[in-house]
């Protein structure tokens, strides 16, 4: 039986093996784990983030893993909309064309 690839070995494989070993294993494998935050809460926290800094390429993924972590689709439009007076319109209007991507697909 042959093991499912993470999302890293799927995107970067053979062509960048050790930022696929650092993905899987540092950040999902030992910071994601954690418990000082609920993975619910990292996820939101990763939304925020990734909101703030324009980083729509990430967003996508992490608006479904928080999902499935237990935010709810009003909470994250919520969390989006907050930080359009924080962190500047243009990347919560960018975040938000992702969410409703995700949601409606």
């Amino acid at each position: 039986m042959t093991e499912e690839k993470t999302g890293a070995e799927k995107m970067f494989g053979d062509f960048a093996p050790a930022l696929v070993r650092f993905t899987d294993d540092v950040l999902f494998g030992q910071v994601w784990r954690r418990t000082e935050l609920t993975s619910k809460e990292r996820s939101l926290v990763t939304v925020a983030a990734l909101t703030a800094n324009g980083n729509t390429g990430q967003l996508g993924y992490h608006l479904g893993l928080a999902k499935e972590n237990g935010n709810t689709e009003a909470e994250l439009i919520e969390a989006i909309t907050h930080l359009a007076f924080y962190t500047g319109w243009p990347q919560a209007m960018a975040a938000m064309a992702v969410a409703k991507k995700v949601f409606r697909e």
